[in-house]
């Protein structure tokens, strides 16, 4: 059945999302997509990955800054929408948006709900070891991920498994899945299901101040950080003047005082266990083993890292 649909997405994730809708034949009346931001060195504004698909697909495209003025919500009921399809926009939804689509409006959320709502669910999954995450579809609702689960489909997650790499299998699969959902809620095949309460954590956004290794900590829970993090913010540590990004970590044998420079290689000492840098880049230049740095940049055994 050929839908008329709303997109509201933003990142590279969302991405797949729109593909997958405008290939399997959906009229896709509008995109919703967050405002262009600044970009490079030269300031110049650039829209975002959403954007630049629907803008090459010839779609009408939208970014208010807001969803709150009243024109808006004149706009979105004019469009006479099927559904509204959500896929990390970036904004939340006010109550006559969320009510103007006649079958409402529909989530693809990259964790299994009620686990990891919030902005980061993906780096959150890794960061806290979880075995397992997936994606959630679900209809919406006033508060944050908190509406009926329509569907979901489980992942597991590798233990060499980064934010990254993470997010391109979530991001494919929510692209191929996704048509089937939306074929599903159409001919009322999916029975929602209300979000038990137990389980329930939030997902905060990531800052760049908590990349910062904090070496009180245990060995395995700064190593799970390191994947969480890469590509942003990237894990990093001060030596001297300069920080130094940690790309790649394993989990190795040694004890000490936090923070201590162990050996071999860039080995340091943990709250618990001992943490070696094995993939490190320092401030504009190209990323290199621990050993490599070590031989052109003085950090011996002995030194205490901040």
């Amino acid at each position: 059945m050929r839908l008329r649909l709303a997109f509201m997405g933003t990142p590279d994730f969302a991405v797949p999302s729109l593909a997958g809708l405008i290939g399997a034949g959906h009229e896709i009346a509008a995109v919703y997509t967050q405002p262009p931001r600044p970009a490079d060195r030269g300031h110049r504004e650039r829209v975002s990955p959403v954007a630049a698909l629907a803008q090459a697909r010839g779609l009408k495209t939208r970014w208010p800054a807001s969803l709150r003025d009243p024109e808006e919500w004149r706009a979105f009921a004019g469009l006479r929408l099927d559904a509204a399809v959500v896929v990390a926009y970036g904004l939340l939804l006010p109550k006559p948006i969320l009510e103007a689509p006649r079958l409402g409006c529909v989530n693809l959320h990259a964790s299994l709900l009620p686990r990891w709502r919030g902005a980061a669910p993906i780096e959150r999954a890794v960061q806290a070891g979880d075995p397992e995450t997936g994606l959630t579809f679900m209809r919406m609702e006033e508060g944050l991920d908190t509406g009926p689960i329509l569907a979901a489909d489980p992942m597991s997650i590798a233990p060499d498994e980064t934010g990254g790499s993470l997010t391109r299998k979530l991001s494919e699969r929510g692209g191929a899945i996704l048509p089937a959902w939306i074929a599903d809620l159409a001919q009322a095949r999916l029975k929602p299901r209300p979000q038990p309460a137990e389980g329930a954590t939030y997902a905060p956004k990531l800052t760049r101040p908590e990349a910062r290794l904090d070496w009180r900590k245990p060995a395995q829970a700064l190593e799970r950080e390191a994947r969480a993090f890469d590509p942003w913010p990237g894990s990093w540590f001060l030596h001297g003047e300069e920080r130094i990004k940690v790309l790649r970590a394993r989990l190795v044998e040694g004890s000490g005082a936090p923070g201590t420079v162990l050996g071999p290689g860039l080995t340091v000492a943990c709250g618990e266990g001992a943490l070696r840098l094995i993939e490190v880049q320092r401030p504009g230049r190209a990323a290199m083993s621990d050993e490599a740095l070590l031989r052109g940049f003085a950090i011996p055994p002995g030194t205490m890292l901040p």
